[in-house]
């Protein structure tokens, strides 16, 4: 049964992070902490492997396709600093789980911070349009624009999230469609440094092989599904899209801030 659910949260997770640019993870993390099933240790190691499989097949089948154009230079230097700061990130979440020597502890600073991050993501969205934004193209700005991007979404287990679709529009000025094929390039090699960062430093966390079966295969099959919903939808639907799920994760991080905190 537990199986079943997990499946089905990144199944739907990812096809809709594959439309939107969010990763999926930032669905599935929050979702599986309120279920309470797992420790949040191993549900972000678990998000991020199913994030890293959906990512690449997204990232396959956008290039492939050419579902829209990027900027690849820019994306890859993107991803290259998104590399460091995967791994940055999950030494700061080993730091501080060590520190506080309670996983409900760590769970509550991400959705803490999960919440700043996607109202703040809401806002700008709605607002975006009266914005100026920029058109950096310093390589050094892009790298370390990358590594912040690689830190936060490594530390917080979501892949890359909202956050990755508000940077890349502010700095870049890219469009909705091409900042989604360009955060889920960033995801994959973020995800990537910080999955093998846990494995070399024989950090993974205690888990069934099923459920990372389970996960992953719903994370695969919800790239693809995802990567052929993106090419026939528009960009203004697919903003509506994300501003939905931008307030169902508000809610649900509300929830869980009460769950771990109290």
């Amino acid at each position: 049964m537990l199986e079943i659910l997990f499946f089905t949260v990144c199944l739907l997770a990812c096809t809709a992070g594959s439309i939107c640019g969010i990763g999926g993870g930032v669905i599935i993390k929050p979702v599986l902490d309120a279920t309470g099933a797992m420790s949040v240790t191993s549900i972000s190691f678990l998000s991020g492997c199913t994030v890293l499989s959906m990512a690449v097949v997204s990232v396959y089948k956008a290039l492939k396709n050419k579902t829209a154009s990027i900027d690849l230079k820019l994306a890859t230097y993107l991803a290259l600093g998104a590399c460091a700061g995967g791994i940055t990130g999950k030494m700061l979440f080993d730091q501080i789980k060590q520190m506080t020597g309670n996983d409900n502890q760590v769970g509550l600073i991400q959705a803490i911070v999960l919440v700043i991050i996607t109202v703040g993501t809401i806002i700008y969205t709605l607002k975006k349009d009266k914005i100026k934004t920029w058109q950096f193209k310093n390589v050094f700005i892009s790298l370390f624009i990358g590594f912040l991007l690689g830190m936060m979404s490594s530390f917080l287990g979501i892949g890359g999230g909202p956050i990755n679709l508000v940077v890349l529009g502010f700095f870049f000025s890219m469009q909705t469609k091409e900042a989604a094929l360009c955060s889920v390039y960033i995801i994959l090699f973020s995800q990537l440094s910080s999955f093998l960062q846990t494995v070399l430093t024989n950090n993974v966390p205690s888990f069934e092989i099923i459920t990372l079966a389970v996960m992953i295969a719903g994370g695969i099959l919800g790239g693809f599904i995802g990567s052929f919903v993106n090419k026939k939808i528009s960009t203004e639907n697919v903003d509506k899209l994300f501003i939905l799920l931008m307030v169902i994760i508000v809610f649900i991080n509300f929830y869980n801030i009460y769950r771990f905190g109290f």
